[in-house]
């Protein structure tokens, strides 16, 4: 049994000793947050340079053993709940369980039987009694949206107090290509917030840090800005910013040459989008 404490600088996914299922302290929700990774070869369709995936390869997810997972999760809850797994593995004042979060080690959407294994999920927690009422969310990349299987996931999770995180990490598509590995134009990328805040509430989440030294230039910070001011206006419903820079070293080629920037630093990508009244939320 694992009774290794767990912290903001150790995410990993084999910390239970599970497949799918793997707990975290989030310094976003400061508590515990639950993830489930679909993506257990480590396959992405994106190949951010700050991920802390080892050995991520550019792919498609695996099928998932939807049977396997609802064990894994209803076993595990019952030792948050029930158990002494709070005692045993997180720090006093983080005992909380703030939420159940698709996550992982790629695309989470990318599984070819998302639908199926959300409903696993939403089946397990049916089940359990929580102290609190849980959150539920989605970390996602936006790029499966529109296909029609995750849009009625998606629409199912809403009624359960879930969240949508969706990665928007530049304003141009040339920055996104070299951040996250991959070419999307804006128009795209407005498409998908869109289309997403109409199943289920929407919190943008960027990773900021510097490169080499720098932090990201003034343009880029200004192109970040009129890229949320334009989705709002095209009828993103956006709940906030989840703003936030490295806790841990990426594990990408190059990665070596990031590193988290300071609250100071990181005002200037913040303020702007407070002025377009929505909430940010800054993690260091």
């Amino acid at each position: 049994m694992n009774n290794l404490t767990l912290n903001v600088n150790d995410h990993s996914r084999e910390s239970a000793g599970l497949r799918y299922v793997y707990p975290v302290i989030s310094r976003r929700s400061q508590g515990v947050s639950i993830g489930i990774n679909l993506n257990t070869n480590n396959a992405c369709n994106w190949a951010c340079q700050y991920c802390q995936v080892p050995g991520l390869i550019r792919g498609a997810a695996p099928q998932t053993e939807v049977s396997v997972l609802k064990q894994e999760l209803s076993g595990f809850l019952d030792d948050v709940l029930d158990g002494d797994f709070m005692h045993r593995r997180v720090p006093e004042g983080l005992r909380r369980l703030n939420d159940i979060a698709f996550s992982g080690n790629g695309e989470p959407t990318a599984s070819p039987n998302f639908a199926e294994a959300v409903d696993g999920v939403l089946e397990v927690i049916s089940e359990k009694h929580f102290p609190d009422p849980l959150k539920l969310v989605v970390i996602s990349n936006g790029s499966f949206v529109t296909r029609d299987p995750v849009q009625q996931a998606l629409k199912r999770l809403a009624g359960h107090r879930a969240e949508l995180w969706f990665k928007l990490d530049r304003g141009t598509t040339l920055a996104r290509q070299h951040v996250n590995g991959i070419e999307i134009p804006n128009p795209l990328m407005i498409e998908r917030l869109v289309a997403a805040s109409q199943l289920m509430p929407v919190w943008l989440q960027t990773c900021i840090y510097k490169e080499h030294g720098a932090v990201p230039s003034s343009e880029e910070c200004d192109a970040f800005e009129g890229l949320v001011e334009q989705a709002i206006q095209a009828g993103a419903r956006l709940q906030g910013l989840l703003l936030y820079t490295l806790a841990r070293p990426s594990l990408q080629p190059g990665g070596e040459d990031l590193s988290a920037m300071n609250a100071e630093e990181m005002a200037p990508w913040a303020d702007p989008i407070r002025r377009l009244g929505l909430r940010v939320q800054i993690s260091i």
